[in-house]
């Protein structure tokens, strides 16, 4: 599956549809959820029951198409599934309560509800909520895909406007030539990563750089009176700068992980919990301003798609051990170099991505036998005998806006 995602263009009138189609959404997910909190037990066919009790009851339910409403009730029940799935699985700290929806911004139709032009330039919503047609702006093609493969359209609202995106149904396979190379990434605060080949990527810091603007906005929204309408006009520019960082910050992690997956056949990288780290107060701001958990979502797309093994590693003792004999050197976050008593001095970082590499050659143990080579510079000593590397492993697929 891929996402193309197009810049929509309509009138006022339809941007006022676009908001009640979206609050409807919200609306029928949050009376799925109260349903399920009232009625402990319910399923899914349940829930669909009480959608169609919905649209029954409630017109301007009814006037949003079923699709769409099904979506929404969909949404109510993977929060309550998730929810479920953590308890069973005893994960530590809070499990995930399903919660009521405030601020949604995004409305999701099916294979019903909306029609494309014959040039593919504009899209037409059919329900009666009156959104109509709106012109869609961007570079990709739609000709290039059969109607049959777009299997949902969704509106997203932005602080910029809105976007329209077509969930298409394609192979996103790409065969590759194997490089025989292996590598392991240790992602940091000063440094973005730094791989076994002592290679280090540069932090972009896209936060840090933008602060300034951001605290300039910040103060304008909180000079203007609440419910004004400067005050959503501040509002709204403070959500354009915050747009643009997580933007910058996503399309770094895209071009990066890319370039890595492609010039190896092994990426292994640490399975950090991001959620517990932000919990450091001091270092929480460059923690989410590093963008890790982006960086890890690109390294398995692109895993799958150019057939790739990616390896996440268990990060306890990466940073501690040493690579040459495997003793425990206990560092501050201060101490920047690995020394340990059997002479091996190297940079911290690069220290643990040695480890994580070799960790990670020793985990894939029940695939095959890999012969780890310390002087061979991130290089394979040998692969797997009549196994082809992109079979050996598999990743975690994600939908890609850009590819």
């Amino acid at each position: 599956m891929i996402v193309l995602e197009f810049k929509a263009q309509g009138k006022t009138i339809q941007y006022q549809a676009i908001d009640e189609a979206i609050r409807t959404a919200q609306f029928v997910r949050n009376k799925c959820l109260q349903f399920w909190m009232d009625n402990r037990g319910v399923g899914q066919k349940e829930l669909y029951r009480h959608n169609t009790v919905l649209r029954a009851e409630y017109p301007f339910v009814k006037a949003l198409n079923s699709h769409a409403c099904q979506v929404a009730v969909e949404w109510a029940y993977s929060a309550i599934a998730r929810f479920y799935d953590n308890c069973r699985k005893s994960v530590p700290g809070k499990k995930g309560y399903p919660k009521f929806k405030k601020n949604c911004r995004s409305v999701e139709y099916k294979t019903s509800g909306w029609s494309l032009s014959e040039t593919r330039k504009q899209i037409t919503f059919t329900d009666k909520k009156g959104i109509g047609k709106l012109k869609l702006k961007g570079t990709w093609d739609l000709n290039f895909y059969q109607l049959e493969q777009i299997k949902r359209v969704r509106i997203v609202r932005r602080a910029d406007g809105y976007y329209v995106q077509f969930l298409v149904k394609v192979d996103n396979k790409v065969d590759c030539q194997p490089t025989g190379k292996a590598i392991g990434l240790d992602v940091g605060i000063k440094e973005f990563y730094t791989d076994s080949n002592g290679y280090s990527e540069p932090n972009p810091k896209f936060y840090r750089i933008s602060e300034k603007r951001l605290k300039l906005r910040q103060r304008r929204v909180f000079r203007k009176n609440i419910g004004s309408a400067n005050r959503r006009k501040a509002v709204n520019r403070l959500g354009r700068v915050h747009l643009k960082i997580s933007r910058q910050r996503e399309e770094h992690a895209k071009r990066v992980a890319r370039c890595v997956v492609q010039s190896n056949d092994l990426i292994a990288y640490e399975d950090l919990r991001i959620k517990n780290l932000v919990k450091n107060h001091c270092l929480a701001k460059s923690i989410n301003d590093a963008g890790w958990y982006q960086f890890r979502k690109w390294v398995e797309h692109f895993g799958v798609k150019f057939g790739k093994i990616t390896i996440a590693v268990n990060p306890a003792l990466t940073s501690q051990e040493c690579f040459c004999c495997g003793a425990i050197v206990k560092k501050s976050l201060s101490m920047r170099t690995h020394i340990c008593k059997c002479g091996f001095i190297l940079d911290r970082d690069w220290n643990a991505a040695l480890m994580i590499l070799k960790v990670a050659l020793s985990t894939v143990g029940h695939t095959g036998t890999w012969i780890v080579d310390p002087n061979a510079s991130g290089d394979l000593a040998s692969t797997l005998i009549g196994v082809i590397l992109s079979g050996q492993a598999e990743s975690m697929n994600e939908e890609s806006p850009h590819l």
